[in-house]
């Protein structure tokens, strides 16, 4: 069968252009098949890297089909099957030919192209030293002896010890295209390796170094590439969930900005279905009224929408909200050390047994958002969005220009 690839090249340094070929392959052969045929029978100038041709090396990463790929290890009707466009290119094809299947071939995302489908990843790289990718067992001091694992303790470093760094995740990774400091979901899957692993002493360390604001976990967008593309199903995604949960585990962590997005969000879905936003950024971003900058970078856009009139005062539970409570509460409890405890234990009543947990209410906020704050709160952010204003229209010159209103 004939297939019209189409493969994006490029120098470094210059624009990316569009070369077709059209190959007579078996449905069968690999797409790395396919490129060889190419480079040796119509283009040897076509550049690609290549190495063990068995799925293990991640050395053919590329584009395929608009997703990054193993070039090993998919073969011509997978992508077929899986992308099917038919498309004749009058430029690259006779009149007399039939339209065919394109495949279409790309280098790899978020990273500078060196040559055709060759990329630089020193980038990717330098973000994996930042997790310190390997076991510190220095703290031991048994020069004499082995690290002995049991082998379930070994058991829980199968799925992210199957990373082959090929840069799948890297090149798919939609938070990298907005936040180039975070490190990327290779480099979180193989930190989470470590905080599994029984052998290793930083574990305190590496959550404090996976919390840095965006550039550890809370970097991420949470948009799912990763795990689609992993050829080796570690889903880098799963990982940096799981540091996520370690991290809110730790008393001993500093609350910063992100874990309050996640707490607030929680918390105020629980009490109301939705998010009432009078209080999520007051919350979040001014910290309870304790971060006073934080506060101050709320004003302009509070200023937008008193101007708009988009200011809500008042909030109204949605529907479900009792339900969603119920949930919420039913995770916490299923989560709990004692519920973990109740279920090991030899004695534990059967599951038809068990009474419902009783349901409880969100925690209430630091400065003490009462019921009747509750009620008043609308007009009292309205007043203390006013008072800031006046506050910074007599501290600063260049107050108008700094809202954007001239």
């Amino acid at each position: 069968m004939q297939v019209l690839f189409k493969i994006t090249r490029q120098q470094q340094n210059c624009d990316a252009r569009v070369q077709t070929y059209v190959v007579d392959v078996e449905p069968s052969q690999t797409i790395l098949d396919c490129l060889n045929l190419i480079k040796w029978e119509q283009d040897g100038s076509l550049a690609f890297r290549k190495n063990c041709r068995n799925t293990i090396c991640g050395s053919c990463s590329m584009r395929i089909n608009h997703r990054a790929a193993l070039a090993c290890q998919h073969n011509v009707q997978a992508e077929l099957d899986r992308f099917s466009h038919p498309s004749l290119d009058l430029e690259a094809v006779s009149e007399e030919q039939e339209a065919i299947p394109v495949i279409e071939i790309a280098p790899m995302g978020n990273m500078p192209v060196i040559k055709d489908l060759v990329v630089q990843m020193d980038q990717f790289w330098q973000n994996l030293d930042q997790v310190e990718p390997y076991v510190s067992s220095a703290s031991r001091q048994l020069p004499e002896r082995e690290f002995l694992q049991s082998p379930e303790d070994r058991s829980k470093l199968d799925q992210t010890g199957n990373c082959i760094l090929c840069g799948a995740c890297y090149s798919d990774c939609n938070a990298l295209d907005t936040n180039e400091d975070f490190v990327g979901p290779h480099a979180l899957a193989k930190g989470y390796r470590l905080l599994a692993d029984t052998r290793d002493q930083d574990t305190a360390q590496r959550l404090e170094t996976y919390n840095q604001n965006l550039t550890g976990v809370w970097g991420c967008t949470r948009c799912f590439n990763c795990n689609m593309v992993c050829p080796m199903g570690v889903a880098p995604l799963d990982q940096i969930s799981q540091i996520k949960t370690e991290i809110l585990g730790q008393s001993a962590i500093a609350p910063s900005r992100s874990i309050r997005h996640r707490q607030v969000l929680v918390e105020l879905v629980q009490k109301g279905g939705w998010i009432d936003e009078r209080q999520f950024g007051l919350r979040v971003v001014g910290n309870n009224f304790k971060d006073i900058p934080g506060v101050l970078s709320l004003i302009p856009l509070a200023w937008r929408l008193l101007s708009k009139g988009k200011l809500p005062t008042t909030f109204e539970a949605s529907e479900g909200a009792t339900e969603v409570r119920a949930l919420i509460n039913s995770v916490k409890m299923l989560k709990s050390p004692s519920a973990v405890s109740m279920s090991s234990s030899p004695n534990a009543p059967e599951a038809d047994q068990v009474s419902p947990p009783e349901l409880e209410s969100p925690s209430e906020p630091a400065f003490g958002w009462t019921e009747y704050a509750e009620r008043i709160n609308g007009r009292f952010a309205m007043l203390g969005f006013m008072m800031l204003l006046l506050l910074e229209l007599i501290s600063r010159q260049d107050f108008f220009t700094w809202v954007g209103l001239r």
